[in-house]
This record gives C-alpha cells, sequence and structure tokens, in this order.
C-alpha cells in the first residue's frame, strides 16, 4: 500500500527515517525521537480505555510486560487528574 521513492515496499526503517527528518525539522526536534511518538501513541490508547492486549498488538510487543510499562504513566495520569479535581484531595 505504502511505497518509498523507488516504487518498493516500505519498510518500519524507512518510516523511521522519514519521521527522524520530520522531526529535525522542528524547533524543538533535537530533542524528539521516534520512540516518543510510540510512547505517546500507547498511552493515549491505554488513557482512552483501550485493551491492554490490543495495545501490545499494535505496537508489536512479544510480551504483556512490556506493554505494561505504558500502564503506569497512565495511573500516575489518573492520581494527578483526581487530586486536582477532587476538593479534599
Amino acid at each position: 500500500m505504502f511505497v518509498n521513492r523507488r516504487g518498493k515496499r516500505l519498510t518500519p526503517r524507512g518510516v523511521q527515517l522519514a519521521i527522524k527528518g520530520l522531526l529535525a525539522a522542528l524547533a524543538r526536534g533535537h530533542a524528539l525521537h521516534v520512540h516518543s511518538l510510540r510512547h505517546s501513541f500507547a498511552t493515549h490508547l491505554l488513557d482512552a480505555g483501550a485493551d491492554l492486549r490490543a495495545v501490545q498488538e499494535l505496537l508489536g510487543h512479544a510480551s504483556l510486560g512490556t506493554t505494561q510499562v505504558y500502564t503506569h504513566v497512565s495511573v500516575e495520569r489518573l492520581k494527578q487528574a483526581y487530586r486536582q479535581a477532587h476538593p479534599r484531595a
């Protein structure tokens, strides 16, 4: 479905290099990495209530334990939102 400049199949490495080039063009691009996008993607999915196994599949993780790292961030966000919203927190 997606092809590179030579008409060949687009590889994961090709996508990584393309995104890296786009990030480098940004003012803060030197501090951003492709992995940051994967991390944000997973965190937003879990924050929105996505199933952990579905996120595991989308990220291509072999182990569920690898994906569970992102749940810690989501729990911390929930705690922070609670502290901000609850009058006696």
